[in-house]
């Protein structure tokens, strides 16, 4: 009889999206903590509680009220933030544009892709002194999309699986040509937020999913009004209930204990890290440790 060992994880669910998304019937010991990192302070406090038997945690990624816009967004404060609260799967809810006529608003979208197009972002915990390279093929956690997909449906929300989400820099919406050249690479919906956030969800080894909830057509869609923010508001707002259902569906199942993610989302950094050990800073191995400590030490 083989005497090996299976390692089992008790998951903490993370939730990252606008702040009602944490107004959820049956959230107890709710607690708002202020987490400190050594990338500085997240984008607000973190809002620590239980459903049922499963620890949850959320972060609003903009803050309390929305003050923050996407390029001023502490992302590595954030992902940290979250894996030092002892976080190891994170479902991110985030407000996007249509690129398809069949994805309308108030669709959601549990994304498989991305394409990044930012570029005024920290992108990488990881720096001069001790350099890693994670793949982001499959940027996302295929475990955590089946139960957002399987819940989602449950639910009878309008709900697609699969889908490319294009990362523009923002805060202003696309132009026309650019939404056309975003749709003629087959991209599905815009949005301002999920990266740098999902490829430092996978440098700190944790399993990442993204539901996109359309808000609006972006403006390649001629003969219709452009976007305006009070469009996505009223849309967004819409989309909150359906948003607290699928979260409440999804945290039970997510937290059951289980094995090793399938997908290796956990173990990212195993064959990641380049720099010999003898050339790596300490000082930057100090700081990393916060979020890569598996491999670093403690």
């Amino acid at each position: 009889m083989s005497t090996e060992t299976t390692e089992r994880v008790q998951p903490v669910i993370g939730l990252i999206g606008g702040s009602g998304l944490y107004d959820i019937d049956g959230l107890q010991d709710k607690e708002w903590r202020t987490v400190e990192t050594p990338w500085g302070r997240p984008s607000d406090q973190l809002l620590f509680g239980r459903l049922g038997e499963v620890r949850c945690v959320f972060l609003p990624r903009h803050g309390r009220g929305h003050p923050t816009p996407p390029s001023r967004l502490n992302y590595r404060a954030n992902i940290a933030a979250l894996k030092q609260s002892g976080v190891t799967d994170i479902v991110s809810l985030s407000a996007v544009g249509s690129l398809k006529e069949e994805l309308p608003p108030g669709h959601f979208v549990v994304i498989d892709q991305f394409i990044d197009r930012s570029f005024a972002r920290e992108k990488s915990f990881f720096d001069d002194g001790c350099v890693a390279h994670v793949s982001m093929a499959d940027p996302l956690c295929p475990r955590i999309g089946d139960v957002l997909e399987a819940q989602a449906r449950g639910l009878g929300l309008p709900v697609t699986r699969g889908g490319t989400y294009l990362v523009m820099e923002g805060p202003q919406f696309s132009t026309r040509a650019e939404s056309t050249l975003y749709r003629s690479w087959g991209c599905d919906v815009i949005g301002m937020t999920n990266m740098p956030e999902a490829k430092l969800a996978r440098e700190a080894e944790l399993c990442y999913a993204t539901v996109a909830m359309v808000t609006d057509y972006d403006c390649w869609r001629t003969g219709h009004e452009h976007v305006t923010v009070d469009q996505v508001v009223a849309v967004m707002l819409s989309n909150a209930q359906k948003a607290r259902d699928l979260v409440a569906a999804v945290i039970p199942v997510l937290g059951q204990a289980r094995g090793l993610c399938p997908a290796g989302c956990d173990r990212a950094l195993s064959d990641a890290l380049i720099t010999a050990p003898g050339a790596r800073d300490p000082e930057l191995v100090a700081k990393l440790r916060a979020v890569a400590g598996r491999v670093l030490g403690s």
